[in-house]
């Protein structure tokens, strides 16, 4: 077990305090745990796979929403009301809002937590904005191991927000149980801004702010939804993926989507795709993590990054091939961990 450290001039909790401290509901020891998983530091990451291990063996699954949409579509406001809902008919929620990582400064560009002012307060609710910190240790790893804690921390239902249309997307497709897309009217002009593949992956399209003047215009959208979802493959098996709709800021059509879920989660639970794609899932995660410590470990070796330096520098110029300098990175890595 961890004993306590110095971290500067503040002491870090041990591994068992952070996982009593989870147990016990403490939204601020949650927090405190999900930035240590969030540390790229090595000596956090030893701790932090130790806490994972030791919540794994109290921790009670959840049921896994992941929730996107276009630019615009009211994400922040459903998921609002949508959390609310939830919590009022006694559930806890997890928000994690997978925010992509800046170009330029690295950081989240979303997490305003005042984007879900109820949720914020809701003594039932959990918020937490988290940027994806590019490739190393990113959204993958750290986005599922949030899960668990968030599991351990008691939420039974956890709601992962993925921030536009893109690769978020594939990713937390690949972690959640059942995934919704929020569009807008206007279907047509619409989708020539997703990416190819993306009405794919939902289980349930939402057609927002389907209210006054807007009414009208959404029934259309949904029947043209509807319409592009007959001619598709349902991501999930035994499931048809249907578009309905919704209106946020006057919370119409919030609890059947909730009904809708539930239907999925029992007819998935039937027919074993519930539990066949949860054992895919971490099977997926197993090669993604090994992925992911292969690069760490590269890229941390003693003198790695300098050679990687001089070699592009080598590159650019031309005087080094793109294969050549990757072998010799390679040999150079494993000639110091052999097989």
């Amino acid at each position: 077990m961890m004993r306590r450290k110095k971290e500067g001039s503040a002491d870090m909790p041990s591994v068992s305090e952070y996982a009593k401290g989870v147990a016990s509901g403490s939204r601020m020891m949650l927090s405190k745990a999900i930035t240590l998983i969030e540390s790229n530091s090595p000596k956090h990451f030893e701790a932090a796979q130790e806490l994972i291990k030791e919540i794994n063996l109290d921790r009670k699954p959840s049921l896994r929403i992941g929730i996107t949409g276009v630019p615009g579509a009211g994400k922040s406001t459903f998921i609002d009301a949508f959390g609310t809902l939830l919590c009022e008919m006694g559930h806890k929620v997890a928000i994690l809002a997978v925010d992509p990582s800046s170009q330029v400064s690295k950081g989240s560009i979303l997490g305003d937590k005042t984007r879900m002012e109820r949720m914020s307060r809701n003594p039932n609710g959990f918020i937490r904005p988290s940027p994806s910190s590019g490739v190393l240790g990113g959204v993958n790893r750290k986005t599922r191991e949030t899960i668990l804690l968030c599991e351990a921390a008691g939420y039974d239902i956890i709601l992962v927000e993925t921030v536009g249309v893109g690769q978020g997307e594939f990713l937390v497709r690949g972690m959640v149980d059942f995934f919704l897309l929020l569009v807008l009217t206007g279907a047509g002009d619409e989708l020539q801004t997703m990416k190819k593949g993306i009405m794919e992956l939902p289980d349930l399209v939402v057609v927002n702010k389907a209210d006054g003047d807007n009414r009208l215009q959404a029934e259309k959208a949904q029947r043209e939804y509807n319409n592009i979802l007959h001619f598709l493959k349902p991501y999930t098996e035994g499931w048809t993926t249907k578009a309905t709709r919704a209106s946020a800021l006057k919370e119409e059509g919030i609890a059947e989507i909730w009904k809708t879920i539930q239907e999925f989660q029992k007819a998935t639970e039937e027919n074993g795709i519930f539990e066949k794609r949860r054992k895919i899932q971490q099977k997926e995660w197993f090669y993604e993590s090994m992925k992911e410590q292969i690069l760490f470990r590269f890229f941390h070796e003693g003198g790695m990054k300098e050679k990687v330096k001089r070699f592009e520098e080598e590159i650019e110029e031309g005087s080094l091939p793109v294969s050549a300098a990757v072998k010799t990175l390679i040999d150079a890595f494993f000639s110091k961990h052999p097989t």
